[in-house]
């Protein structure tokens, strides 16, 4: 049988236009991009990308958040939904970060939300006085927390130390909360928050965002 299809070079036969495309098999799948409008990608799966961060970080950070409001609900689901949606539109950190990594820049984001409504005085709360208070953050930290810089620090600490640390900085426990999950003393809670603080302030300084 003879024809331009027997010969080396000559163009496939029309059959195979039907045939899947697969040159673009093995290649990583970019994130959907974030328009003004909102996510664009093909077919739902910005939405379910969307629903899974929610799913994963959304019932731990509203509880976070839930606790600098004092109980304020509704506020704290609209902090939540921006919070969300500002790491929606970081590819970036999503594609990069650790899951402990990504929550911290969301407890950042949350917290940096709040204190920001407190300041255009429209609430003029404090936060729980029973997290831990002898050994809080001093406030040369604040800077610091404003940055989502602050994820990559805590990620150069200790497992001891970054635990305490965001149990009682980010997630409001107490001493005796982070005992109990941890399985030690309230005491070694304490002097772990203390030396934790002291390292995280070292991290920081090398990454240039503490003065």
């Amino acid at each position: 049988m003879s024809g331009a299809a027997s010969r080396p070079g000559a163009p496939e036969s029309r059959h195979d236009e039907d045939a899947p495309d697969r040159s673009h098999a093995n290649q990583p799948r970019k994130p959907p991009v974030m328009t003004d409008s909102g996510p664009s990608g093909p077919h739902d799966g910005a939405a379910d990308l969307l629903r899974g961060i929610h799913d994963e970080h959304g019932p731990a950070l509203q509880r976070y958040v839930l606790r600098l409001t004092r109980g304020d609900r509704e506020f704290a689901e609209d902090v939540v939904q921006e919070s969300l949606l500002r790491l929606w539109q970081k590819p970036d950190i999503l594609t990069t970060g650790s899951t402990d990594s990504v929550r911290a820049w969301l407890y950042t984001v949350a917290r940096n939300l709040v204190i920001d409504d407190r300041r255009s005085h429209r609430f003029k709360r404090e936060l729980r006085t029973d997290t831990v208070p002898e050994q809080r953050a001093p406030d040369t930290l604040g800077p610091a927390v404003d940055s989502w810089v602050v994820a990559d620090a805590l990620r150069s600490l200790s497992r001891e130390h970054r635990t305490v640390l965001v149990r009682a900085h980010y997630l409001g426990e107490t001493a005796v909360e982070i005992g109990r999950h941890e399985n030690i003393p309230a005491g070694t809670v304490k002097s772990r928050l203390h030396y934790a603080v002291r390292a995280l302030r070292v991290a920081l300084e090398e990454r240039g965002v503490v003065q």
